[in-house]
């Protein structure tokens, strides 16, 4: 009936790499490729080294005996690329930049020479995948934090995806407090929409719908595919949407937000009887860094939010205290059966057409107890024909915290674990004002 909508969800994950035949998801992109010499021959055994500019982190491997190599499960973000074999020039490959469920493939070709000697490439043209068969779209951290969005539901940003429209949610994932907005992608379902977090996956199974997704100073970026999405991504008919989180890096970064909404700053609606009244305030801030320079990076965050609204938008009919005496003469009469009055309610006894000497008038004792007693609770007014004017407060308060560790113990060892919580304190309108309108009102929701 009512009560203190109190919501805790939380969503944790521990991520280990140890070796490229045996993997964890723990992050969303990878790099493939030959090594050849000036002639074309493939050349095996080339040591190919991929370094995170930022965090200065190394994952290396060796071609096979087909020159062929890959170094899957990279953290997104800019990379240097080297290679190397006794009796030629070292290759180095910079301005690298992987995305969210980027598989560029990046070729290289060695020459003869001494190994101290390097041949730079820059890589400023995107680069080219030729072996993803879905069709996709990223939504980078600049559009995350730049873009305005009505609440920072950063999902919400889905829809930029040539593919996704927004959709109704269904009666499942309505009753999911978490779960705000719904998305239509390449004309399926919206419960045909896969979600990962940081390459995990972040669904809910009771609604078909998404588990809580960071707040946007925490989500680097994401991306949203459709056709035939990789086995990794996939399980859903109609596409998928790839989360990652930030993390800590060489250098500390970091920052702080507020956002206000504010009813004393709105003009009053020409059809209201008083200016808005809603008060919300988002707030929050993140920070992240390292412990050990290019070991060990940690990244936090956490953002508040409160949401107190007090409106007068909605007209009910209560018993007067003619009514509770006995006496529906003035509800039966035709001032409270106007057109104007009808459209409020439906209309009372003949719509007060009564001939002269229509007694509309019965005797209190015959009123049912238990009904007296459900009336006692409406509120009382003093308009003879029973109108109320009311609304529905709102006094909302949600809590969302964050906490990313990496650690790189060698070219081979990676662990990285991810801590998200959202907490959301939710009454019901009659827990805030004692209405018993307002609780019915919530009923039929």
């Amino acid at each position: 009936m009512s009560g203190l909508g109190k919501y805790v969800r939380v969503a944790m994950v521990i991520s280990l790499f140890v070796s490229p035949g045996n993997l964890w998801p723990q992050a969303s992109a990878q790099i493939s490729g030959t090594a050849k010499d000036q002639s074309g021959a493939v050349l095996p055994g080339v040591e190919i080294r991929a370094t995170h500019a930022e965090t200065g982190i190394t994952r290396s491997t060796v071609t096979n005996e087909t020159g062929s190599y890959v170094l899957p499960n990279l953290p997104i973000g800019p990379y240097k690329l080297e290679a190397s074999l006794p009796g030629f020039r070292t290759y180095a490959q910079t301005g690298i930049v992987l995305q969210v469920e980027s598989n560029p493939v990046i070729n290289v070709t060695l020459t003869v020479g001494q190994v101290a000697e390097t041949i730079e490439v820059q890589a400023n043209a995107a680069l080219v995948e030729t072996r993803s068969t879905s069709v996709g779209q990223v939504v980078e951290n600049t559009r995350i934090l730049e873009l305005p969005l009505n609440g920072r539901q950063a999902v919400e940003l889905i829809g930029l995806a040539g593919a996704a429209a927004p959709a109704p949610v269904t009666d499942a994932q309505a009753r999911d407090p978490f779960n705000k907005v719904a998305f239509s992608v390449a004309g399926g379902l919206n419960t045909g929409v896969s979600f990962t977090l940081d390459g995990a996956f972040h669904m809910n199974p009771q609604g078909n719908g998404y588990m809580s997704t960071p707040f946007p100073d925490a989500l680097q970026e994401f991306k949203v595919e459709t056709s035939a999405t990789a086995a990794a991504t996939g399980g859903k008919s109609a596409g998928s949407v790839s989360l990652v989180t930030k993390s800590g890096t060489n250098d500390f970064h970091g920052d702080v937000f507020e956002f206000v909404r504010n009813g004393i700053f709105n003009a009053r609606n020409s059809f209201a009887v008083r200016r808005d009244t809603i008060k919300r305030n988002q707030f929050g801030g993140t920070i992240g860094g390292p412990i050990l320079k290019n070991k060990l990076f940690l990244f936090s965050g956490y953002q508040g939010t409160t949401i107190h609204s007090d409106p007068t938008s909605l007209i009910a009919t209560v018993p007067t205290a003619a009514m509770y005496a006995g006496d529906f003469t003035a509800i039966a009469s035709p001032a409270c059966n106007s057109d104007q009055q009808i459209t409020l309610r439906a209309p009372f006894v003949n719509a007060g057409t009564g001939t002269n000497g229509t007694i509309y008038q019965i005797n209190p004792s015959l009123f049912s107890k238990a009904a007296l007693k459900y009336a006692s609770k409406l509120p009382q007014t003093t308009d003879p024909c029973g109108k109320v004017i009311y609304g529905n407060p709102t006094s909302e308060n949600a809590h969302m915290a964050i906490g990313r560790i990496d650690y790189q113990q060698s070219a081979k060892h990676t662990i990285f674990g991810r801590y998200l919580m959202e907490h959301l304190v939710d009454p019901a309108p009659y827990d805030l004002d004692h209405n018993i309108l307002s609780m019915a009102v919530r009923l039929r929701e």
